[in-house]
């Protein structure tokens, strides 16, 4: 009897437990005690950032993989990371424009991504499914990208894990390359556990060969109206009957109709885009002989450009009296191999960047409720997305864009975390940038946030502007544009309460990675550890020398920056002096040539022709005779992100 009142007892303080187990279980997120940062592995074995890994790719046909990495097909190869084996791996170039940059200047060093479970499902390296290996194009410093993701990470933004691996091919150098956490489910888990919500990477930009390369742009299919290109009335009636879309991969190729209804010119809030031409003019790498062709200039787009594209190039250094002007070639091809001979040529006025190309969508403003509206957004889904998957983004997009309800669709923290690393380093190439993209849109329970990616032009290195524009960027008015056109930013300066909780978050940041010299000393640490490796890797994008002036140019540059922010947090609108800083030296855009870029006229350079050659050897086809007529700070970087 005794016995079984005891079993009795016990059997119901059991259930009760279990009870309050569940219950704490299901109720779990409201109280705080969502479950996050799922351990694998491999967290704590390739991405240790302690040292230089190694990773030696073993194929036989390695020479036909390399030859045909421009169609980013996967092939199975066996590699030994740290030396530990893994056989039938997937392996395939990565990139967009990168690709056909690195085939303009006579390489094989292409960035690659590892599928470990392509051949083999479940199969991983210690839970990672995906890994990139950055090929560190247009970083002389070789540590841009590193340095972002290490400060997102440990101040608080959901980051790809990175660390610096030395690649070998069938035992011979190849080069070093920063590994990085593919962004999918792995990453998902990792950070937002088994409920991992869903994942976006928005994008309108098709730029060159690969996967995500875009259509040749028919410019013909635009026309000067009222002042602005626009499409041809015909063209926008026939668009609107094509909503295909063609999957390829890591960005989605658009159908003809489609590439019309995203180019350039077709102005603000109509939930189009302005995307810039893909095929022949991305990448410059495809450029016929003699020089780029732009075709119809009767219907050249100026909208997409953004800057000072109203017949006024700036001064050609070939053209009469110095001008540029569209109504010279109403008809038929302009080809600048033709005009310039050879000579020197100066942009001038695109000086102010693109101005916003990207659709509205990627721009993450609120169109209507259509989700057919948001196609670069449903379209680059990573995870798989259901009809109230979509009306819940749609919900938020709403209220972001209305500037209600935000603690309710956006993770405030965390976003606001992400800004405030994202604007220190000053990354054109992305949502605050000119083209709006390399972001990934997060969402879980209406809850938006953003994910870093790609910040190899960070710096001031995009396209230019000079080196005191970069350095002293206003940290509350950092976007190519209008602020009003990126409600993801906008909103934290819609009300006092967010735009001091971001100085207060932007004090923290300063604090713990400026004031304290930790940036300065990471950046010497960071460099003593790859030097060897930078000075045996036979395939780098730069010199020794080149590396040795890019990294003294981002640590000045971070030293300068950090001074700007310091007196904009303290009300202090006096510009810090840049006059000895050289932002070129990190590497721009362009790949492994300059067009010219952060340093100007008037902020320590020469304005010489010599500023900006082709690296010997590596001239484009198209540019020969070219050489050294490229004006620094004068010409928009090119494109070979």
């Amino acid at each position: 009897m005794s016995t079984s009142k005891h079993f009795n007892a016990i059997c119901a303080v059991t259930i009760i437990i279990t009870l309050l187990i569940t219950v704490l279980f299901i109720n779990a997120p409201k109280l705080g005690l969502e479950a996050r940062e799922k351990s694998f592995g491999y967290e704590d074995r390739l991405f240790d950032t302690g040292k230089v890994h190694t990773i030696d790719i073993v194929m036989n046909d390695w020479e036909e993989f390399i030859s045909q990495c421009e169609d980013e097909q996967y092939s199975s190869c066996t590699v030994l990371i740290d030396g530990e084996k893994f056989s039938n791996i997937g392996i395939r170039a990565k990139g967009n424009t990168s690709l056909s940059s690195v085939k303009a200047m006579n390489s094989q060093r292409y960035s690659f991504k590892l599928e470990f479970d392509q051949y083999e499902e479940g199969r991983s390296y210690y839970g990672l499914d995906k890994l990139c290996l950055n090929n560190l194009i247009q970083d002389n410093t070789m540590m841009k990208d590193y340095l972002v993701y290490q400060m997102m990470n440990e101040f608080g933004v959901d980051s790809p894990l990175s660390s610096y691996v030395y690649i070998t091919v069938n035992g011979q150098d190849w080069g070093l390359y920063l590994a990085v956490e593919g962004v999918e489910d792995s990453f998902l888990v990792r950070n937002y556990g088994n409920d991992t919500g869903d994942l976006y990477k928005p994008d309108t930009l098709n730029f060159g060969a690969g996967r995500g390369a875009g259509k040749d742009f028919d410019f013909s299919k635009f026309e000067l109206e009222d002042g602005e290109f626009k499409e041809k009335s015909e063209d926008r009636e026939d668009s609107k009957d094509s909503d295909s879309q063609e999957e390829s991969g890591e960005n989605t190729g658009r159908t003809d109709n489609q590439a019309k209804e995203n180019a350039p010119g077709r102005g603000d809030g109509n939930g189009r885009g302005q995307m810039m031409p893909g095929g022949d003019f991305g990448g410059f790498g495809g450029m016929p002989g003699g020089g780029f062709d732009f075709g119809d200039f009767s219907g050249m787009p100026g909208g997409g450009f953004g800057g000072d594209f109203s017949g006024d190039f700036g001064s050609f250094e070939e053209m009469p009296a110095g001008e540029f002007d569209l109504s010279d070639f109403e008809d038929g091809d302009f080809n600048f191999g033709d005009i310039f001979g050879g000579g020197g040529f100066d942009f001038g006025g695109f000086g102010g960047g693109f101005g916003g190309m990207g659709s509205d969508d990627v721009k993450l403003k609120y169109i209507d409720d259509n989700p057919s509206s948001y196609s670069n957004i449903f379209d680059s889904a990573k995870t798989d997305v259901t009809k109230a998957d979509k009306k819940r983004l749609i919900s938020a997009l709403k209220s972001l864009s209305e500037y209600t309800d935000l603690e309710e669709v956006l993770n405030i923290d965390e976003v606001l975390r992400y800004f405030v690393v994202h604007n220190f380093v000053d990354n054109g190439d992305s949502y605050t940038g000119a083209m709006i993209h390399n972001y990934y849109l997060h969402e879980k329970d209406g809850k938006l946030s953003m994910i870093p990616w790609d910040y190899n032009l960070a710096y001031g290195t995009f396209m230019g502007g000079g080196a005191s524009d970069s350095v002293n960027k206003d940290i509350d008015n950092p976007v190519s544009g209008s602020m009003t056109d990126r409600p993801m930013i906008q909103w934290i300066f819609s009300s006092d309460k967010y735009t001091e909780a971001y100085h207060e978050m932007f004090n923290e940041f300063y604090d713990e990675w400026i004031g304290s010299g930790k940036l300065s000393q990471f950046i010497n640490d960071t460099e003593n550890m790859i030097r060897p490796y930078v000075e045996k890797d036979p395939t780098k994008f730069c010199t020794v020398e080149e590396f040795d002036a890019g990294v003294e140019a981002i640590a000045q540059y971070t030293t300068l920056r950090g001074e700007a922010v310091r007196r904009q947090l303290d009300g202090d609108d006096t510009p810090v002096d840049t006059t000895e800083l050289n932002i070129d030296a990190m590497g721009t855009m362009g790949g492994g040539f300059d067009f010219g870029g952060g340093k100007g006229p008037g902020e320590g350079s020469d304005d010489t022709e010599e500023d900006n050659n082709f690296p010997e050897g590596n001239i484009p086809e198209g540019f020969e005779g070219m050489e050294g007529n490229f004006p620094g700070g004068n010409f928009p970087g090119g494109f070979g992100g």
